[in-house]
């Protein structure tokens, strides 16, 4: 399977990214889809999950409100859409599937197949 993420940049605060996420290999369907993020010196952290085959979606408390993570099951893709951009959210982001267990969807280590990742530079 290949996961293929794009979408990154550099954007003032306050602005907004669109990070997008094709497979190929797998459908995306059969599998929960998320985005994981990493910032310099910093442990990869769980930014947004969806569940398979369904439509219940999981966000860390620091984007809420502000991140929304979809699925286009025609183009086999899955995009976070991040609005209100803080300093905070600069990191490379990652898309990822798999199939964790829900008391370990934010567990990067429980997830199976991941994209290049894509660098998000949020400036004050």
């Amino acid at each position: 399977v290949q996961l293929q993420a794009c979408g990154g940049g550099l954007v003032q605060a306050g602005g907004f990214l669109r990070l997008a996420c094709a497979a190929s290999g797998r459908t995306l369907w059969n599998y929960a889809t998320g985005w994981f993020r990493q910032a310099p010196g910093k442990e990869r952290e769980f930014v947004a999950a969806l569940r398979k085959s369904g439509g219940t979606t999981y966000l860390a408390d620091s984007v809420k409100g502000r991140f929304t993570i979809s699925r286009d099951n025609a183009k086999n893709t899955v995009s976070l859409q991040m609005n209100s951009l803080e300093p905070e959210d600069t990191a490379v982001y990652y898309c990822a599937i798999g199939t964790p267990i829900l008391s370990e969807i934010k567990n990067w280590l429980m997830w199976s197949y991941w994209g290049q990742g894509t660098l998000v530079t949020v400036s004050s």
